[in-house]
């Protein structure tokens, strides 16, 4: 039991705050935020589906008493997502599934805390959607056609590193690190969650040399602006401008399809799960809090990807 609930480790009554649902999802909430998580991530991955989607529902159906939840009402929430939506409509699977997931980790929660017992939403199933990927050979074409160092840094690094957009416009100079004749990148991740991320050899060579070359004009950003601003300060490149040179690269190199940073980052992880890296490892370099990630979103590989790994596996 989580014994920052109140009444986690005592006989089920209702707590000071009242026991409705809607009291029982700010303390959900709360806990939350107690426990780290990001304000935008408690507000919108979880807030959002809580407070706006599941409490209006069980205000339409007249139940705001969690003991009178069942699996066959949580069911019936469900299914009117798919058919009847929100206030614009029906929803996409996609995001009726994360409703549910998240509806689920809150009720998980609360029976736990002792405030209700033990029930869950079964979510619709899922229709397994390939995510599309860039190949080596095409982040490579679109490297070479940027003009700066600057931008093939930006291009290489999401390629091979997997980072996210907000972590990349986040590192600094002092984010290039040696330990033990080692390489790696200090990324600060989502929920402020630090972590190393390995680089190689080259790359850090090339990373190194851009260092020493924009370190003496002062910029606090690993990846600055070309342009100052008004008072001569030496700004940042923010996430719209890495996406929008991103995109005016891939058409550059010849590329119809739509090319974006988070693009890379799916296409790092399908190169290295082919390779036969370790997924736990793979999880800790792209930052992701569990495997479900890499489970969910990377099992697009190929027959022959699981047919070369079993290969290499008997006969090594």
């Amino acid at each position: 039991m989580d014994s920052t609930i109140p009444w986690a480790k005592q006989p089920f009554t209702p707590p000071p705050f009242g026991l409705s649902i809607g009291s029982l999802v700010e303390e959900y909430l709360a806990d939350c935020r107690r426990r780290g998580l990001s304000p935008k991530t408690v507000d919108f991955a979880y807030g959002y589906p809580l407070r706006h989607v599941f409490l209006p529902w069980c205000s339409r159906v007249g139940i705001g008493d969690p003991r009178r939840l069942s699996s066959w009402l949580l069911d019936r929430f469900a299914g009117e997502l798919l058919i009847q939506g929100g206030k614009e409509g029906p929803l996409a699977r996609r995001s009726v599934i994360t409703y549910v997931r998240t509806l689920n980790q809150f009720l998980a929660w609360a029976a736990r805390a002792g405030a209700m017992e033990p029930v869950k939403a079964r979510p619709p199933r899922a229709h397994r959607k390939l995510v599309d990927v860039l190949s080596r050979q095409e982040m490579q074409r679109i490297e070479d056609v940027a003009s700066r160092e600057r931008d093939k840094l930006i291009v290489r690094l999401l390629a091979d590193t997997g980072l996210r957009l907000g972590e990349l416009i986040r590192l600094s100079p002092d984010s290039v690190i040696d330990r033990n004749g080692q390489h790696y990148l200090h990324v600060t991740g989502k929920g402020q969650r630090d972590r190393l991320v390995p680089l190689a050899p080259t790359l850090h060579e090339r990373l190194a040399r851009y260092v020493s070359a924009t370190t003496p004009n002062q910029s606090a950003n690993l990846f600055p602006a070309a342009r100052r601003s008004r008072g001569g300060r030496v700004e940042s490149l923010g996430g719209s401008g890495v996406t929008q040179m991103i995109s005016t690269l891939a058409k550059m190199a010849g590329m119809t399809k739509r090319v974006y940073p988070h693009l890379f980052r799916h296409s790092f992880a399908t190169w290295a799960l082919s390779k036969g890296m370790n997924p736990v490892q793979l999880k800790d370099i792209l930052g992701h809090s569990s495997l479900a990630m890499i489970t969910n979103v990377y099992s697009h590989l190929a027959p022959e990807d699981a047919y070369l790994a079993l290969m290499a596996v008997m006969e090594g």
